[in-house]
């Protein structure tokens, strides 16, 4: 959908361009300025959406605690047992 702000961004550009009138000029060229932020703005948030973390993925404080106590476990059970 944003790529679709920048098709018409530069076809408001060329239009202005292409148009013996000052004030269709301007408003063709502001018109153009609000498509290319409108169509930045868009780039920007498929980015930062298609870059979002899975929340079923993160683990809370317990069951973080749980682990590092396996962890501690398994640390102190291989160092009670003499080397091969």
């Amino acid at each position: 959908m944003h790529w679709l702000f920048l098709l018409l961004a530069l076809a408001a550009m060329a239009f202005g361009f292409l148009t013996t009138s000052m004030a269709v000029l301007v408003s063709c060229l502001l018109a153009a300025l609000v498509l290319f932020v409108l169509w930045i703005l868009g780039m920007y948030q498929a980015r930062v959406a298609g870059s979002g973390r899975d929340v079923s993925l993160m683990i809370d404080p317990s069951e973080m605690r749980r682990l590092r106590d396996q962890v501690h476990a398994r640390k102190a059970e291989n160092q009670d047992l003499p080397p091969q």
